[in-house]
């Protein structure tokens, strides 16, 4: 099979995966932002964006690091699988009772004394994660992809399940008769941390369906491929945790650099995380592309037509991304029915966010350059550029803009990250991206979301004509000057 159509296939089935599941973990957004006020739900933010930063020190790189070395210099495949997951596991461990024990003082710390419960929770959903992305990353090696996806779907729907169970449901019923035993089980204390404990049950299911994967354990640990793995994946926990100050980081430190009172600030942060949900369809786009691409891109690296793979597939990656980029702005009217009427203030943030997630899809594309050259220190120093570039921007721009602030600066750094990983990646791995048509379609979208924005202001056609008139001049664009080649590779 033609390499670009093999990854476009196992590309659609964890995308598949990613739709169906985030797309029903997507339905929550209404249901939080319907039954929550803006504050409430600015405080599962807030968890959540300090739950992005350990996620990532917890997984120590390891998943990337297994991919390298499960078959470099002739390691047994269970024997490197082993060695990651008995780290893994230990770290978590060892986390997860740290911060059991040390809850109540974590929770006053961050204003939260009245609520130590969180943090225990937060606390085990991350251990319960880390150690289940290693199986995951297994089963994304074998190429198990169906796997992958009914396993992903099936937490997802556990976690939508117990949210609407928990929140709609018992809630309804305590409000009615608070004395049975349904009722009973709503407890208006706990308020929106009944969305930890449905993620936190759906965590432990996950773990359990992965039982299989989780029993290569027994296969050893090798001390010498360990000390290997660790130094190549270390770099990554930089390039994963500056990543995460780039998209979390936002989320985290909003409260304290908006200048209204607490509650104000949460609020505020409510309604930006809940307008950073409209660029779901980007984010899970790139998600899906990031499970098929990092083993398709290390598979294909000895081909000698790789750099022109690569560079197509870079090519049509954007083609895919910018319509995307229209499908949600052009649509913006319908997408808004997502979140509560009291979140719509933000909705003037969703291009900027959406074409930030674009760069940032990029950006992924182009990290191949220190992956495949090993050089993933230099990578490092790339992604720490970019978090620098957020922390400046975010002290800067939050307090003078707002919410708005972060967006902007979400695309300053991507774009700026973009850049430079380009012009390093010519350097170290050249690969021949057509960079005139790749930014020609980025270009291209945002002028007919533009346009069209001058449309409906000047004629007063109606929104939906006018946006799929666009969406249609993009479409036939594409598929004229590229999409059409697809049919005859």
């Amino acid at each position: 099979m033609n390499p670009l159509k093999r990854l476009a296939s196992q590309t659609a089935v964890y995308g598949i995966s990613s739709i169906v599941g985030r797309f029903l973990n997507y339905l929550l957004v209404p249901l939080f932002t319907y039954y929550f006020t803006p504050a409430e739900y600015g405080v599962v933010s807030e968890f959540y964006a300090y739950a992005g930063f350990f996620s990532v020190l917890l997984l120590f790189g390891f998943e990337t690091g297994y991919f390298r070395f499960r078959d470099k210099d002739g390691a047994a495949r269970d024997v490197a699988y082993s060695t990651a997951l008995r780290f893994l596991l230990g770290m978590n461990l060892t986390f997860f009772l740290l911060l059991w024990f040390a809850s109540s003082g974590i929770a006053g710390a961050l204003q939260h004394g009245s609520h130590p419960e969180y943090v225990a929770w937060i606390a085990t959903i991350l251990a319960l994660d880390a150690t289940g992305a290693v199986a995951f990353a297994k089963l994304r090696a074998q190429e198990k992809a169906l796997r992958f996806a009914a396993v992903k779907i099936f937490e997802i729907i556990v976690n939508v399940g117990l949210c609407l169970f928990l929140i709609v449901y018992c809630r309804g019923v305590h409000e009615q008769t608070p004395d049975t035993f349904f009722g009973a089980l709503w407890d208006p204390a706990v308020g929106v941390g009944y969305i930890f404990i449905a993620n936190l049950i759906a965590s432990g299911v996950k773990l359990l369906l992965l039982a299989p994967q989780l029993r290569g354990i027994t296969q050893g640990f090798d001390r010498a491929l360990f000390g290997k793995m660790l130094r190549y994946s270390l770099p990554m926990v930089i390039i994963g945790f500056d990543g995460i100050v780039n998209e979390m980081l936002d989320r985290a430190v909003m409260k304290y650099l908006l200048p209204g009172t607490p509650q104000e600030n949460l609020a505020q942060l409510g309604i930006y995380s809940a307008c950073y949900k409209l660029s779901i369809l980007m984010s899970l786009f790139i998600q899906a592309f990031r499970y098929a691409g990092e083993p398709f891109f290390f598979a294909h690296a000895k081909d000698k037509n790789a750099p022109q793979t690569y560079a197509d597939v870079l090519r049509y990656f954007v083609i895919f991304c910018a319509f995307i980029f229209l499908l949600v702005t052009l649509y913006l009217d319908i997408f808004k029915y997502f979140v509560g009427e009291a979140f719509r203030a933000g909705l003037h943030i969703v291009p900027i966010l959406l074409l930030a997630n674009l760069f940032l899809g990029i950006y992924v594309n182009l990290s191949i350059w220190y992956k495949l050259t090993d050089r993933t220190l230099m990578g490092a120093l790339v992604s720490t550029a970019g978090a620098i570039i957020t922390v400046t921007l975010l002290l800067w721009w939050v307090p003078l803009l707002g919410y708005a602030g972060a967006a902007w600066a979400t695309l300053v750094c991507y774009s700026s990250m973009t850049l430079l990983s380009y012009l390093l990646g010519r350097k170290y791995y050249p690969v021949p991206y057509d960079v005139k048509r790749v930014l020609g379609y980025v270009v291209f979208a945002v002028v007919l979301y533009v346009a069209n924005q001058e449309l409906i202001w000047h004629t007063g056609m109606h929104v939906l004509l006018s946006g799929t008139l666009f969406l249609l001049v993009y479409v036939s664009t594409a598929y004229a000057l590229d999409v059409r080649k697809l049919r005859r590779v």
